[in-house]
């Protein structure tokens, strides 16, 4: 009896070779025994410390499980923080070195922000298992203890991927070798046969976690190791199993000897199949089994359900954060006294990553197997959650959760994550309200971004994908929080000066750098990139657009300096051109017109200026412009014809236009009319290029144009440009799928849908249709009909296509 303890209620024993640990109800973790390599947790040199003392290291936490290998032990904190100290000549604690002995409970960094829910120790190894099955280990690996089909030994943590999507729910480790139970009742084992301690039937090492296929069919509920052997526990049947080393009767199947297969351990809680089940004595059931060393322990009950290693208690959890939390903070008056364990659980959960990670996960296990395409957050909870939190009317918790976000949990962001489960603070922190507010963005906001940004590609693509597939209402506040701060900062940072009067609007301040200004931009071109690459509900181009931006900022100078950068590291908005509206980019179109025709014109004059001094005659004015001599009866060829005369670099200065046998003088209106004239005869059915849809009134290439040149089509495009280059509105109603396939994207039936209605709702229904008649019912094949000249001809849209009907296996 240790009289040293009595005031405290022990919830977890753990042993070692030499020493022991106790862990209380308020997280304290007592010690004693051997402390030959500083397994005790003290700081002190002694060899041995004979009753129990605090570990002071960590007494300022709350310790929700303690394990003990050999001569190393682990702590789990309910912050989720993984400490470890004791031996590590084979980097048993996880911290990234071997050395003899690390007598200091030392936090493993490279486990952070991962949702801890169970630990153990091995003889010089350690195992830590994730909330969702994630399962990592560390230390001795010689017998290929760890499962990671090698036989190196890890000083650092190192994820198991074999049995990751088996849903992983506890593990027992002995000396040399790990047994693992999942969440469905298997049992995998690895590492040192020699004894038979795997229960595969023979004495080999195994260095990947193989199923015991003896106990397949039975749901196994508790698995405990001892030094070379191993028990099992059914609860259905009431029987326990046992395997391995047994020279000493540690299998307790009435006989001594090794067992490389599950044996039954018979005891009182044992009933052969000819005892009736209608005994008047009380039955006795088994509580929990016990292994260590070469001895094992059963607890028994009268009558009541056996423990499930499975089920973790809640006590033995991190603090997570719930709806019934949020509820509960949210009911709290604005002057109600708060209870200080309240206080503490709220500082806990939002300064600790792997809380939050390990919070609002969905029920009934179906967060297991996190992966890139499953994040297993039950949004839909979140969400009201952090509803509940914004509803909070108690100051003090208002301010104690944003200083914990603020101050903690956005500087423990690392670039690198453990593991994907350490991911989902990326999808709970934009659902907190104060992101709303872009006054925070120096602490909030910005660091953020910046975290997001910095992501390693693994991770970064994983974050993505998850906003991705997010709803539209949780995406589009996202883009409009980063709006609003993007907005916030110009104003406090550029803020207009006023003109003076008689001015039309005040004057616009020239951009500068701002690093806040940059995340924020970056972030935002983030978003803009997942809205256009990813998501298949796409939010519109306008929802991009910060209209006020050409109120604040000068653009036009920004443009310029934009444009004359050779190295392309300036910052500029003309880097994010998805936030300018039709309004600005038609004052950068200008920009760059004014620009480039100064610049055409300026060559022109050089150049007419240095002919000048060799053939005086030279007409140095009409060099300055492109002047095209055109008749109205044959507009189209005159035009081909004059702008063959002319180089590309010269399609940059102004146009003039000149009628032949007409007078007058080209200031805008001519150039109109020359243009509405010479698309009225390019668009016309005599030259075939275009067919016009009467449904959506646009056009669309001709398949069948028969005319070989192309330089019509060189035309058009040369026309588009100098029409736009000069200010000139043009109608060429093309659908948005010409400037899709322009900028090398794909089209889809919404594009089809733009163009020709009535054709994509058919081929909408033939892909909607699931019937097995489809062939009666649409009675197709891979053809398509054309009126060509008043000729209906009927193309095939494959090699042979006219034969092939259209089925259910090839629409």
């Amino acid at each position: 009896r240790l009289t040293s303890l009595e005031n405290y209620i022990i919830t977890c024993i753990s042993c070692g070779t030499a020493h022991s640990l106790a862990l209380t109800n308020w997280g304290q973790v007592f010690s004693w025994g051997s402390n030959a390599v500083g397994q005790l947790g003290h700081d002190a040199e002694n060899g041995r410390q004979p009753t129990p003392r605090m570990i002071k290291a960590i007494g300022a936490k709350h310790v929700v499980q303690v394990a003990s290998g050999q001569y190393h032990c682990l702590a789990l904190t309910n912050n989720g923080e993984l400490y470890a100290w004791g031996s590590n000549s084979y980097g048993q604690l996880g911290i990234g070195t071997t050395s003899e002995k690390v007598p200091m409970p030392t936090l493993i960094q490279s486990l952070a922000g991962v949702p801890i829910a169970f630990i153990a120790c091995g003889g010089n190894h350690s195992f830590a298992v994730s909330k969702s099955g994630a399962i990592f280990g560390w230390g001795k690996n010689t017998f290929g203890q760890l499962g990671l089909n090698d036989l190196n030994s890890r000083c650092y943590p190192t994820q198991l991927r074999t049995l990751r999507s088996l849903g992983v729910r506890y593990i027992s480790c002995g000396d040399d070798f790990s047994v693992f139970l999942t969440n469905e009742g298997g049992v995998f084992t690895c590492g040192a046969g020699t004894f038979g301690q795997l229960g595969h039937g023979s004495c080999s090492n195994e260095i990947v976690p193989r199923k015991v296929f003896e106990l397949m069919g039975s749901k196994i509920t508790q698995i405990a190791c001892g030094r070379r052997h191993t028990l099992a526990f059914v609860p259905s049947r009431g029987k326990i199993y046992g395997f391995g080393l047994g020279g000493v009767g540690q299998l307790g199947i009435g006989m001594v000897g090794n067992h490389s297969t599950p044996q039954i351990v018979r005891g009182p809680w044992f009933k052969t199949d000819f005892q009736s089940s209608n005994c008047d004595e009380t039955q006795i059931i088994v509580n929990r089994i016990f292994s260590g060393g070469d001895q094992c322990f059963v607890s028994l009950l009268g009558g009541d359900e056996s423990a499930d290693f499975r089920v973790y208690d809640d006590s033995t959890q991190i603090l997570s954060l719930s709806l019934e939390m949020g509820k509960e903070l949210a009911k709290i008056e604005p002057e109600q006294t708060v209870e200080l364990d309240v206080i503490s659980s709220v500082e806990t959960i939002f300064k600790s990553l792997a809380c939050l990670n390990g919070s609002l996960l969905l029920p009934n296990d179906a967060h297991l197997c996190c992966t890139s395409k499953h994040p297993g957050v039950d949004m839909g909870a979140a969400e009201e959650t952090f509803d509940q939190i914004r509803k909070i009317e108690r100051e003090s918790i208002r301010q104690l959760i944003r200083d914990s976000i603020e101050s903690d949990l956005l500087g423990a962001l690392t670039a690198s994550p453990a593991d994907v489960e350490t991911l989902r603070i990326y999808l709970l922190l934009p659902l907190y309200h104060e992101f709303i507010n872009p006054k925070h963005y120096q602490k909030l906001h910005a660091p953020f971004s910046k975290a997001v940004l910095q992501l390693a590609k693994n991770a970064y693509e994983i974050v993505v994908g998850w906003w991705a597939n997010q709803s539209r209402e949780y995406f589009e506040r996202m883009v409009e929080n980063c709006k609003s701060v993007v907005l916030y900062i110009i104003n406090f940072k550029f803020p207009r000066v006023e003109s003076p009067a008689g001015a039309e609007k005040p004057h616009q301040q020239e951009l500068r750098y701002d690093p806040y200004l940059a995340a924020m931009l970056d972030m935002l071109a983030v978003l803009y990139w997942i809205n256009h690459q990813k998501r298949t509900q796409k939010l519109p181009y306008e929802q991009f657009h910060i209209n006020e931006i050409d109120d604040l900022i000068d653009i036009r100078q920004d443009y310029f300096r934009w444009t004359t950068d050779a190295k392309g590291v300036t910052f500029s908005l003309c880097n994010y051109p998805f936030v300018f509206n039709a309004s600005a980019k038609m004052l950068l179109l200008q920009t760059d017109q004014a620009m480039q025709m100064y610049q055409a014109m300026q060559s022109a004059a050089t150049a007419s200026w240095l002919s000048m001094l060799y053939s005086p005659a030279a007409n140095s004015a009409a060099c300055q412009y492109i002047v095209l001599n055109v008749t109205r009866e044959n507009i189209v060829q005159d035009t081909i014809r004059e702008l063959s005369h002319y180089a590309a670099s010269d399609l940059k200065k102004p146009i003039k236009i000149k009628f032949c046998g007409e007078e007058a003088e080209d200031a805008g209106g001519v150039r109109k009319e020359f243009f509405m004239l010479l698309l009225r005869d390019i668009l016309d059915p005599k030259y075939g290029m275009f067919k016009s849809f009467e449904e959506s009134n646009a056009i669309w290439f001709t398949e069948d144009y028969f005319d070989s040149d192309d330089s019509m089509f060189a035309l058009i495009g040369i026309l588009c440009g100098l029409a736009i280059y000069n200010f000139t509105i043009i109608a060429l109603p093309f659908p948005l799928a010409l400037y899709k396939k322009l900028l090398g994207e794909e089209v889809d039936m919404k594009d089809l849908q733009d163009l020709a209605p009535t054709v994509a709702r058919s081929m909408q229904s033939i892909l909607d249709y699931e019937g097995s008649d489809l062939e009666e019912v649409f009675d197709l094949c891979f053809t398509t009909t054309r009126d060509y000249f008043g000729e209906i001809q009927t193309i095939p849209l494959k090699p042979n296509g006219e034969n092939i009907r259209l089925t259910q296996g090839n629409k």
